[in-house]
């Protein structure tokens, strides 16, 4: 399967930043073609090509916009999800920097479709030049008329505010993105209600991956047939992949959805120094881990869930032999309980233990029978925390277990670290270990 760039093609132009190169590629020409249209038609369009959201949990994008209620009386918001932190994910912040008007343009027509007058791009706040070069699409756009009173006279009034976030992982997920937005403490709200319902200052909002608005003119201005023309047909499209890992060639390829690993992994230069893979993970850390009897699936959400896993932001991560699994899913746990925000029981006392039985594992404590105690620990946090971030927390371990369970084996057997204290890092770790 070849390369199809599209929200990639002309990122080698130095000056794509800006209003002028933007629209010598067409920029804002969906702009003008939406504004003629009716807003429930621009829903119907993004319904009918089957966009599904490119932040992570793949939900069709024109179905998340219909459910905001109509002729409620209240005001309606779009909040751009641009709170990237996924560990692995590398997407959205190269797209802000070579391309920021792509997503104003996007943000433009999405506020149209689902009639609000106020969007939020919430960035975060550890990517200043990000930061920059979206605030200044935005003044751009504003001082052109596209944003504002009657954008291009067709009665539309759209403002943009460019947030900087405050750095918690916690934040990338909507609810407790919300919270943040509001001036809270970035903690996740319960649902329902959903914040196409209540959302943003209690009113319908719409909230939105980068790359899913950045889909959005393209859609409008080329037509559904195009769009589904790349991708399969429950994973229609093209999706920007940042591959990482221990590759010759990392970096960003753009390629329709069913691309395999294996093509991606050859557009990356294979593995470093004619390596082999021994794991990979499709979309970040949040998501099961896959082996090299896998690099032949087609990278399609239907695909990867029928395989255990997800495809989650779709930014692989390649490990080769050289990784010690017990050390990679110690230290992915370590970041879930440092992130965990602490409001529910499950996710803020389950990441802590996690933690502290795998930690006997890399230093040579842990026991074979406390592999079972951490299967039951993961099963007490998945589907009970209040948001995503309990599940992400209990994802590695099962699948690590079922792929690599003889290298946690062998790490009841390694040579005892003297130097590690598990009663003085753990109290629980101490406990496991008698």
């Amino acid at each position: 399967m070849t390369l199809t760039p599209v929200i990639t093609e002309h990122w080698d132009s130095p000056d794509l930043y800006t209003l002028d190169g933007y629209r010598r590629f067409g920029g804002y020409r969906a702009l003008e073609k939406a504004l003629k249209l009716d807003p429930d038609a621009i829903i119907t369009t993004v319904k009918d090509s089957g966009l599904r959201g490119r932040g992570g949990a793949g939900f069709p994008t024109g179905l998340k916009w219909s459910f905001v209620p109509q002729n409620d009386g209240k005001p309606h918001y779009l909040v751009v999800n641009a709170d990237e932190s996924e560990p692995g994910a590398c997407k959205d912040i190269p797209i802000m920097m070579a391309n920021p008007h792509s997503l104003v343009e996007g943000v433009i027509i999405t506020s149209f479709a689902i009639r609000a007058s106020q969007a939020f791009i919430y960035i975060r706040g550890e990517v200043p030049n990000a930061l920059r070069k979206v605030a200044s699409a935005v003044a751009e756009a504003r001082r052109a008329g596209l944003i504002g009173k009657n954008i291009l006279g067709s009665g539309f009034d759209l403002e943009i505010v460019v947030h900087a976030g405050a750095g918690a992982y916690i934040c990338g997920e909507e609810t407790a993105l919300l919270d943040s937005l509001e001036g809270l403490r970035g903690q996740p709200r319960l649902k329902p209600p959903f914040p196409a319902v209540a959302g943003l200052y209690a009113s319908p909002t719409v909230i939105n991956n980068v790359e899913t608005i950045c889909n959005i003119p393209y859609i409008v201005d080329r037509g559904v047939d195009w769009f589904r023309q790349f991708g399969t047909e429950k994973s229609p499209g093209f999706k920007v992949w940042a591959v990482s890992g221990h590759v010759n060639n990392p970096g960003i390829f753009e390629a329709p959805l069913g691309i395999t690993m294996r093509e991606l992994l050859g557009y990356a230069g294979g593995v470093r120094g004619d390596g082999k893979v021994k794991f990979w993970l499709p979309g970040g850390s949040s998501v099961p881990l896959l082996t090299a009897e896998h690099l032949d699936l087609p990278l399609t959400y239907e695909e990867m869930a029928a395989a255990g896993t997800m495809l989650g932001t779709g930014t692989p991560m390649i490990f080769d032999e050289t990784v010690s699994v017990v050390k990679a899913v110690t230290r992915w746990l370590e970041f879930y309980k440092h992130e965990s925000c602490g409001k529910c029981t499950p996710c803020r006392e389950g990441t802590f233990w996690i933690t502290g039985v795998l930690e006997t594992f890399e230093h040579g404590h842990g026991k074979e029978s406390d592999l079972e105690l951490l299967v039951s620990a993961c099963n007490q946090i998945s589907g009970r925390s209040f948001c995503a971030l309990g599940d992400a927390a209990a994802t590695p371990f099962p699948a690590a277990l079922k792929y690599f369970r003889d290298e946690f084996v062998a790490a009841t057997e390694s040579p005892v670290d003297e130097k590690f204290d598990p009663v003085a890092s753990y109290i629980y770790a101490g406990a496991a270990t008698r």
